[in-house]
């Protein structure tokens, strides 16, 4: 019986190919198995599109993937599944971003196989003109991450090197992250925590070995050295390395030289025509952030037509950031007719993916729509919750702190609402302050009147509990 690879082999060479290489990814370095499963799904629309004649305008995936969905080559259901695709690409380029943890990151590479496995047999015949055959799924190969360390130690391989070096970041960047989630800390949770900082100076190690044989690396090089992944930052020689690295062609290098550009570093003055040229380098290549940074650079020059089209290409793309800016610009009309239906979806799809601003935005949304439903303030009390958590955000606190006072999430949580008021207290500026305090002795008020009259043992000890926080 057929196995799996060989199905996707027998549907495309070169997508079987690819596969292979990216499920043997997935349990040793699945960020790599999710960015090899967006390649493989961009390669998957162009094979589509020459089998109905089809023309692309340029290497949007985002475009792509509605082209043939607009010429009816494929259908919706098809449809949404090549966007997750999309999506668990872009998730896998940046988890830490996406708040992931290394659990769900390998959990995220697995269920994109699957869905990639059923996009197959969905299109099977369609692309083949054969019926789907009969094929039997085999396990994930647990020895890769061997294979992968016995190339990069005893072979030498800079490419093996690399994605050594890629998987420690990526763990790295990712408890890094919690490590920041994270208000008091035990001594337990300490011990594992450092884990990060040293699994940051190993990375560092393996580009070191493999940046002057592969650029991906030179790059990745570039960045530990400008941020000190051993302890200790070089600025000058980390920017000299993504010069290398660009002018090699790597396209996270150009998007990063041209930001150097257009912002000015250490050792790069600003000169936005070499910006220009970097960003639009590396946005020809769809790198997402590049087109931002484009789109930035127009808006800082007044041209709103050519942001908006920009920073639309990099939300498109599945940028978070460029999502949450668009949503502000279609709202105001910036760049193109005011749109308060697209910018809505926009505006979701970054709250969907992490971004900060955007959770809060759709948090406060939902609060102040008096028809919102059960689940969604339930959403928006967990928007809150992990701005709070990931942005360390005042304005979050207070929004949640009001928010379950006042039972707008069908609760009311006196002892949760005094908690958070008092660590936005401690955590405020002047401005954020004049907000809290008014809101501070009305809350002590309220919870001074009931306890007045309270007789019940479990209400009486949570408001003296609430009284207590608002009381140091």
């Amino acid at each position: 019986m057929l196995t799996d690879v060989d199905l996707v082999t027998q549907f495309s060479a070169e997508l079987g190919h690819d596969y292979g290489i990216a499920k043997s990814y997935v349990k040793d370095v699945p960020t790599q198995a999710l960015l090899l499963l967006r390649s493989l799904t961009h390669k998957l629309t162009d094979l589509l599109a020459d089998s109905k004649g089809v023309k692309f305008a340029g290497p949007n995936l985002y475009d792509r993937i509605e082209t043939l969905n607009s010429k009816r080559v494929i259908d919706v259901r098809i449809t949404r599944t090549l966007h997750r695709l999309r999506g668990d690409g872009n998730r896998g380029a940046h988890p830490e971003k996406y708040h992931l943890t290394a659990e769900q990151l390998q959990q995220l590479s697995e269920k994109s196989i699957e869905n990639l496995l059923k996009l197959i047999e969905s299109l099977f015949k369609q692309v083949t003109g054969k019926p789907l055959p009969k094929y039997k799924f085999e396990a994930f190969d647990l020895l890769v991450g061997r294979d992968l360390c016995y190339r990069a130690v005893m072979q030498g391989e800079a490419e093996a090197q690399y994605l050594v070096g890629m998987s420690l970041k990526t763990r790295a960047l990712m408890q890094q992250e919690q490590e920041l989630a994270l208000e008091t800390l035990n001594d337990a949770e300490a011990v594992q925590l450092n884990s990060s900082t040293d699994n940051l100076a190993k990375a560092q190690y393996w580009f070191s070995l493999a940046a002057d044989r592969n650029m991906d690396a030179m790059h990745e090089h570039g960045v530990a050295l400008i941020h000190g992944y051993n302890g200790e930052a070089d600025v000058v020689a980390g920017e000299k390395a993504i010069a290398v690295s660009a002018e090699a062609g790597v396209a996270n290098a150009m998007a990063l030289l041209g930001y150097f550009y257009l912002v000015g570093s250490e050792t790069v003055a600003i000169d936005l025509d070499k910006a220009q040229e970097h960003l639009q380098g590396a946005a020809d290549l769809d790198q997402a952030e590049a087109m931002a940074n484009l789109g930035v650079l127009f808006y800082q020059q007044g041209d709103l037509l050519q942001a908006n089209y920009f920073i639309s290409q990099a939300a498109k793309a599945g940028f978070p950031h460029a999502q949450y800016h668009l949503a502000l610009m279609l709202a105001k009309g910036e760049g193109t007719e005011i749109d308060l239906l697209s910018s809505d979806h926009w505006m979701k799809e970054a709250a969907e993916q992490g971004q900060l601003d955007a959770m809060f935005s759709r948090a406060q949304t939902i609060l102040n729509d008096d028809g919102s439903t059960s689940a969604q303030l339930a959403l928006a009390e967990s928007y809150l919750r992990e701005v709070i958590r990931y942005g360390h955000s005042v304005p979050a606190m207070i929004e949640l702190s009001i928010a379950l006072a006042d039972g707008m999430l069908n609760k009311i949580d006196v002892v949760g609402s005094s908690a958070l008021l008092k660590l936005a207290r401690e955590r405020a500026n002047d401005e954020e302050l004049s907000v809290i305090v008014p809101l501070w002795d009305s809350l002590l008020q309220q919870v001074e009147n009931v306890l007045s009259v309270a007789t019940k043992t479990e209400e009486l000890a949570t408001l003296k509990r609430a009284k207590e926080l608002l009381s140091d």
